[in-house]
């Protein structure tokens, strides 16, 4: 925008003073020539009331000395009466047209060498016509017209440099704050919620400052509200967990005793982290710094075993590949956690007992794909399940699960996408940038499939 009205200024400007000076420097010169032959036409008259009284020699040769001007004047008398014709200074108009001058009556200029002269008839007391001749050079024509012409430069110059200095300046007290409301929006869309932006400059300007700024404290507030309400509704949950604590301790010992009592812990512990990241307003999303985030196949490896004896208990066969070396990613050891349970819970809550299930860790260079698969019915929907409130459609389907898995996996560049699995059933693909990059296209690369007469790992039938 600064550079915009610079150049509209330079430009305007410019054309005023071309309008204006173009014609003013024509003027001048016009003004130059006028009164060149203006002093010409004086001298000629000065010496036409001489011509008038004699045509003696000498007393016109005293006439032209007095006028100033023997070097540049000449008299032309034609002969008559009895009297030859005679002829003062020096000639320098050609015979055909002191002859014509003579013969209209009319005075009249014409160029010579070096400048131009001015033919004067004079009328003679014989009744014959005398021309008078003034020499007028160039270099008194187009005197002072340069200097004029650089006068008149010089003021265009200083006027359309002085436009574009104040354009410059108008322009930056326009784009400065056009720039700070840009950066500010910058920033609180990067998360930076104490972005602000002073309330200066035009008045345009100021009054979207002054919005701006109330939009961002109404969002501040909003996330303080929608914080507050997250903790305290994950507070209320406290006193049934600690009842339902208490009843697994009369639960007695087992492998299904000692599940429930983990679950129970387990689900302690998420409400916890829930009201402490609610009232510490700080995000367990991607980890930050080097070394930060998980190792992926750990965490396949811990969920797994957990989620082992409740397929045991429904007869589920199940496999993991892909998780039996590190697998470091940029994402928080909970969240992955969470992501996991909460895809592996839609399997058991949306599919009959018995339907197998498989979980694979690929390490890509620059992304690690972990690919939740079952042989259930499938989502006939994938895109309406990925909408947060919605659900697959099924009962006690919500889509909040998905929608977890989907903001973890964008929160590192990557996303999330349902399709058919090899098995028969819903693939859910949680696609994880390693570097944090977003990916260099929404289809990202092909991985090869296994073909289910080659798995990477045997199905465990518990």
């Amino acid at each position: 925008m600064r550079w915009a009205l610079v150049k509209v200024a330079l430009a305007v400007t410019t054309m005023v003073v071309l309008a204006f000076a173009v014609p003013l420097g024509l003027v001048i010169r016009e003004m130059a020539r006028d009164r060149a032959f203006s002093n010409a036409e004086r001298e000629a008259a000065a010496v036409a009331p001489a011509l008038s009284i004699t045509t003696d020699r000498d007393q016109l040769e005293r006439v032209v000395a007095a006028a100033g001007s023997d070097a540049g004047m000449a008299v032309h008398i034609p002969a008559g009466d009895g009297q030859e014709a005679l002829e003062l200074g020096r000639q320098r108009a050609a015979d055909e047209e002191i002859a014509a001058v003579r013969k209209l009556g009319r005075a009249s200029t014409t160029g010579v060498p070096g400048g131009s002269t001015l033919l004067q008839p004079v009328a003679l007391s014989t009744g014959e016509i005398a021309v008078v001749e003034v020499y007028v050079p160039q270099a008194e024509v187009t005197n002072g017209v340069g200097t004029a012409w650089a006068v008149l430069a010089g003021v265009g110059v200083a006027l359309v440099l002085g436009s574009v200095a104040v354009a410059d300046r108008l322009g930056v007290r326009m784009v400065r704050p056009a720039k700070r409301l840009v950066d500010g929006a910058r920033e609180l869309g990067e998360g930076r919620l104490g972005a602000r932006v002073p309330e200066e400059g035009p008045t345009e300007l100021r009054l979207a400052a002054v919005a701006f700024n109330s939009m961002a404290d109404q969002v501040v507030q909003l996330l303080a509200n929608e914080r507050e309400l997250a903790a305290d509704l994950s507070h209320r949950l406290r006193t049934p967990l600690t009842v339902l604590r208490l009843n697994t301790a009369s639960l007695g010992e087992g492998p299904a005793a000692d599940q429930t009592r983990s679950a129970v812990e387990q689900l302690e512990r998420e409400v916890d982290t829930i009201i402490r990241t609610a009232r510490e307003a700080k995000p367990q999303t991607a980890a930050a710094g080097p070394g930060a985030g998980c190792d992926a196949a750990e965490v396949v490896r811990e969920r797994m075993a957990f989620w082992s004896a409740l397929a045991e208990d429904e007869g589920r066969t199940w496999r993991v590949a892909g998780a039996d070396r590190p697998v470091r990613i940029p994402v928080a050891r909970a969240d992955l956690a969470a992501a996991l349970d909460a895809l592996l819970g839609n399997v058991f809550r949306h599919t009959p007992e018995g339907t197998a299930f498989a979980v694979d860790v690929h390490n890509a260079e620059d992304a690690v794909i972990v690919l939740v698969s079952d042989a259930g019915p499938g989502i006939p929907d994938p895109k309406a399940a990925m909408a947060r409130g919605r659900g697959s459609g099924s009962d006690g389907s919500t889509g909040l699960g998905l929608d977890i898995v989907r903001r973890l996996a964008e929160s590192t560049g990557g996303d999330l996408r349902i399709g058919s699995s090899v098995l028969g059933g819903t693939e859910v693909r949680i696609w994880i940038q390693v570097d944090g990059r977003a990916p260099a296209s929404r289809g990202h690369r092909q991985l090869r499939r296994r073909r289910p007469g080659r798995p990477a790992a045997a199905f465990k039938h518990s």
